[in-house]
């Protein structure tokens, strides 16, 4: 079983749980919010990484599959302003809790302590949880297309009717072509495998010729150093998000400025 299959296989109980407990009783937050007229979003994710200079989505993370514990982190807040005072340009929050240890507290949690664009991290298969995330105050979310298929351009719409960005994430040319026939307006390449969870930067380096000008392109995973950065910002990247280097470093704020820097 690959990495992707394993964190899919707890999704079903999660989305059930959900529905079970929110979706179906109109008076419930979720509920109401999936049936309220839409908004539009207010772009302030994709306007943050525009820019001269290379922007930072600085990660909140406690562990990974593959790693397993990067950090203690019993309070993401002061971590967050640190990113901010570094310099970031977002705030990207993990909310999985069962192979990254995050949650939605997490996420509420952020959204309090920075003025920053906030996107909820998380492997999204359902509405309700595009929904959970704009009732507890993110800007954008993260959409996988190597999870979503042929329902990436269904999860977007919703995203959108929701006032929600999305960060559209893709692994291959296969997957960047689907995101944006999809609509996709932030394109995420993820140079980490998800089914060995093997991280190769070239992957990113590579296919940044595939999103067109005028797409905001983002290189996930793998960047933990300036030189790293500054090899993605000179592949033409507007942006990079980073996690386990940050929320490892003694001084992340430090970081976060030489990563924008490059």
């Amino acid at each position: 079983m690959s990495w992707l299959e394993a964190i899919l296989g707890c999704a079903p109980g999660r989305i059930a749980a959900l529905r079970t407990a929110d979706g179906t009783d109109p008076a419930h937050p979720l509920a109401a919010r999936l049936a309220a007229p839409p908004l539009e979003p207010s772009r302030a994710f994709e306007r943050a990484l525009r820019g001269q200079r290379l922007a930072v989505i600085a990660e909140i993370k406690r562990r990974s599959p593959s790693a397993g514990v990067i950090a203690s982190i019993p309070d993401p807040a002061p971590l967050a302003r640190l990113y901010a005072a570094g310099g970031a340009a977002a705030v990207s929050v993990l909310t999985d809790p069962d192979h990254f240890g995050g949650s939605l507290a997490d996420l509420d949690a952020v959204v309090r302590a920075v003025r920053l664009p906030v996107l909820r991290k998380d492997f999204l298969l359902d509405p309700l949880q595009l929904a959970e995330a704009a009732v507890a105050g993110a800007t954008a979310a993260l959409l996988i297309v190597a999870a979503l298929g042929a329902r990436t351009a269904e999860m977007l719409a919703a995203c959108e009717r929701l006032g929600l960005e999305a960060l559209v994430e893709a692994h291959d040319e296969g997957e960047i072509e689907q995101a944006l026939a999809a609509g996709a307006r932030v394109v995420g390449v993820n140079s980490r495998n998800l089914r060995t969870f093997e991280v190769d930067l070239g992957v990113a380096a590579r296919l940044r010729r595939e999103i067109p000008p005028g797409v905001v392109a983002v290189a996930e995973s793998g960047i933990r150093s300036p030189a790293d950065a500054r090899w993605m910002r000179d592949a033409g990247y507007d942006a990079v998000l980073v996690g386990g280097a940050l929320v490892a470093n003694v001084d992340p704020a430090g970081l976060v400025a030489g990563l924008v820097g490059g």
